[in-house]
């Protein structure tokens, strides 16, 4: 039984556990909007744009400081090229990212001059959103978590308590796992390589030998397993949420990573429906902080091992059936690596990268 708060003004969760689209984000959790707060209008940007895929293009600088409107212009082939190096803000500070979802970083490995456009353009991405193909899968997969959980509404007020909500769906899910149920829509969350990522993790549960399977659901419009490319990204996906989870079993996520990253107030007072809906599952907690305490400790004292295997699973939507189950690989030290090549985008440390003319189908996807 989870809980559902508010997803539009404060879901900062933004990861998807079904991505068939990989330059599209989705937010796939038990949430359904009941929040009493007015949501802030999103900031105007204006943007040049040609060949979002081509190798040479980069970002300008911003014209204003943070805190005001900005405009960004993406510079292309044969334009006059401004370094990234020549603004003082990092790609984190421009965008307002206070943290990194798995979701953005698999965009990014996919084609990250696209991902560059969609955050410049964020209406573009909004009206992907609506695609057909990308309703499907959400539908699918809202039905899948369905089968095994309901939905419990519960009113929010603050960051704090939209973000209280999903911590105890965390406990929640934990003694189940710890009973040797499947849970789905398992939220994870960590310091990698001194950023902290976010994400939703599809599916946990045993498997007949014992082991602990970190699944993921990918439905497709093709009744086809994908290409090399697509299931690369896939198992850059996995591994990253196994990462994430192994972290907090370990009880490497520290209280303070989770206040100072999200900018959350440790002393927030949880509001009522919040605080009964924590009674109701075994938790007393008045504060944000003592919720935090309680599920650190919970998950790091627990009897859950780390993932043993990562497999992703594919799904046709015209039939609903399966098409077929690809065990991922793990190389956590190639993972890492590749991670942090990433990240220098993000650090402002380098400019984005176009994909070779071979792949600049991928613009298409």
């Amino acid at each position: 039984m989870d809980a559902s708060g508010s997803q539009q003004l404060f879901d900062d969760w933004d990861d998807i556990s079904d991505s068939e689209f990989l330059n599209i984000p989705s937010e796939e959790q038990s949430i359904e909007p009941q929040c009493h707060l007015n949501s802030e209008s999103d900031g105007k940007h204006s943007v040049n744009f040609d060949s979002p895929c081509a190798s040479t293009s980069s970002v300008h600088k911003n014209e204003e400081a943070l805190g005001q409107e900005t405009v960004n212009t993406l510079n292309v082939r044969g334009l006059k090229r401004k370094s990234l190096h020549e603004n003082s803000f990092s790609p984190m500070q421009r965008f307002f990212k206070r943290h990194l979802s798995v979701t953005l970083l698999c965009d990014q490995s996919w084609c990250e001059m696209k991902t560059v456009y969609s955050l410049l353009k964020p209406f573009i991405k909004r009206k992907d959103m609506q695609r057909a193909e990308v309703q499907i899968g959400k539908e699918i997969h809202l039905s899948r978590e369905r089968e095994i959980q309901d939905t419990v509404p519960v009113d929010i007020w603050t960051r704090e308590d939209a973000e209280a909500v999903k911590l105890l769906n965390m406990l929640h899910m934990i003694s189940l796992l710890e009973a040797g149920e499947r849970v789905r829509e398992f939220p994870v969350f960590g310091v990698l390589e001194g950023v902290f990522v976010k994400g939703v993790i599809d599916e946990l549960m045993y498997n007949q030998k014992g082991e602990l399977v970190l699944n993921e659901l990918k439905t497709r419009k093709q009744n086809s397993l994908p290409s090399f490319a697509q299931d690369k990204v896939n198992c850059l996906q996995v591994g990253l949420y196994k990462l994430l989870f192994d972290g907090l079993v370990r009880g490497e996520v520290k209280k303070d990573h989770v206040l100072n990253h999200l900018k959350l107030h440790s002393g927030q007072v949880l509001g009522a429906g919040v605080q009964a809906h924590a009674k109701s599952i075994g938790v007393l907690v008045t504060t944000f902080e003592e919720l935090v305490d309680a599920l650190l400790i919970t998950v790091s004292c627990s009897d859950l091992p780390c993932t043993d295997l990562l497999q992703i699973e594919y799904y046709h939507q015209g039939s609903s059936g399966p098409i077929g189950t690809r065990v991922a690989p793990f190389d956590e030290a190639q993972l890492r690596a590749e991670l942090q090549g990433h990240l220098a985008y993000w650090r402002g440390q380098r400019e984005p990268k176009g994909v070779d003319i071979e792949e600049a189908w991928k613009w298409l996807i």
